[in-house]
């Protein structure tokens, strides 16, 4: 059941025990957690959170995933010279001394500081933006380096498993649960063509050839805060899906979301292409963060992501599609069908200027670590 504007603002009331709040305005784009800024009598700020349970089961995991690791940030930050009031995010607790709420449906509540002079971009407005997402992400991973990363909940089960995620594709093509198997076989049998390539990474990270790493699992540039004044990289936020992995997950769907011409559900498939010089971009914030802290297979283990999290993604929304549209929100019958269309496409293309990714990362991880 829907909470009230003021069942909301008794829930943030607890987070501000010696001020009282104003009435609650819905924040920020995302599409999974109920997110709300409120305002104090004292002139703070506060954003108060629902986590969503069916993305989320174990929300204590998640809090304690984030608690953890936005400690760890804090005393990096610090020693490093930083300010760690802005520079990573800071959980409140309630008047109970708890992290999270229970509200009467039983849902989990938290509530962060505001990091305010900063703003987020939706879509890569420019290559220096682009650039300077790289750089946060790299940073945080450079600062989580001495983490162990085998400590955390994996608050997603195998959500970047590529082999799995093609067992559960051909369970979808299979059972064809919606009957459009037959209209797309030409793309199911494209997307079953990379299989043996999918289980490059899962194999790498079992025969220890790459190592487990803090990763932050949701890369979108609109989970980096930029400084208005500066425009330099301020804050990562949403850390809902920090868990163990690798860091060519980070970089791949940063890649596979940023350095792509056009939206992800694009139906004009001759605007959409992968961009070398976004490519490039990003790749140059982010090693000049932790070139210095990754392995040569790590490097090149960037390239394969980019392919890898495109792949992923391209099945997801093919599968999805087949089973009748049960996981992803879509805004017509073929929505999932064209976001897979889009995926395949940039793979295509990233295929093309292989040669070029890898030498791409080769060359600037080698200027970061000579920096």
């Amino acid at each position: 059941m829907k909470l009230t504007v003021e069942e909301i603002r008794a829930l943030a009331q607890a987070y501000a025990p010696h001020g009282t709040v104003g009435s609650p305005v819905a924040f920020g784009g995302g599409h999974i957690n109920d997110t709300y800024l409120l305002s104090c009598g004292d002139g703070s700020q506060f954003v108060l959170q629902r986590i969503n349970q069916n993305v989320f089961p174990d929300p204590h995991a998640v809090m304690d995933n984030i608690q953890r690791v936005t400690h760890h940030l804090r005393k990096r930050i610090r020693a490093a010279g930083g300010d760690p009031e802005r520079e990573t995010l800071r959980m409140l607790k309630n008047t109970a001394g708890e992290l999270c709420t229970i509200d009467s449906n039983g849902d989990y509540w938290r509530a962060y500081v505001f990091v305010g002079g900063s703003v987020t971009y939706d879509q890569v407005e420019s290559p220096e933006i682009f650039c300077e997402s790289g750089r946060a992400f790299g940073r945080f991973m450079s600062m989580l380096d001495d983490f162990d990363a085998s400590t955390l909940h994996e608050t997603i089960a195998r959500f970047h498993d590529t082999p799995k995620r093609f067992g559960d594709f051909r369970a979808a093509v299979e059972n064809d649960a919606a009957g459009r198997a037959q209209g797309v076989r030409e793309l199911i049998d494209l997307a079953l063509s990379y299989e043996a390539f999918g289980s490059t990474l899962m194999d790498q990270l079992q025969s220890g050839a790459l190592p487990l790493r803090v990763t932050h699992n949701d890369t979108k540039l609109n989970n980096v805060l930029i400084d208005n004044a500066t425009g330099r990289a301020v804050c990562v936020i949403d850390l809902d899906t920090v868990m163990p992995g690798l860091c060519a997950y980070d970089f791949g769907d940063a890649i596979r979301f940023g350095a792509s011409t056009a939206a992800e559900d694009e139906q004009d498939l001759s605007r959409v292409h992968f961009d070398m010089n976004l490519y490039r971009a990003y790749a140059r914030g982010y090693l000049s963060e932790v070139a210095s802290a990754l392995s040569p297979n790590e490097v090149d283990s960037l390239a394969v992501g980019a392919k890898m999290m495109t792949l992923e993604n391209g099945i997801r929304f093919l599968g999805d599609y087949l089973n009748g549209d049960v996981y992803f929100k879509t805004a017509y019958p073929e929505h999932n069908l064209v976001r897979a269309r889009t995926q395949f496409k940039l793979l295509s293309e990233m295929n093309q200027h292989w040669d070029e990714m890898l030498a791409c990362v080769r060359e600037l991880a080698q200027k970061g670590k000579n920096a």
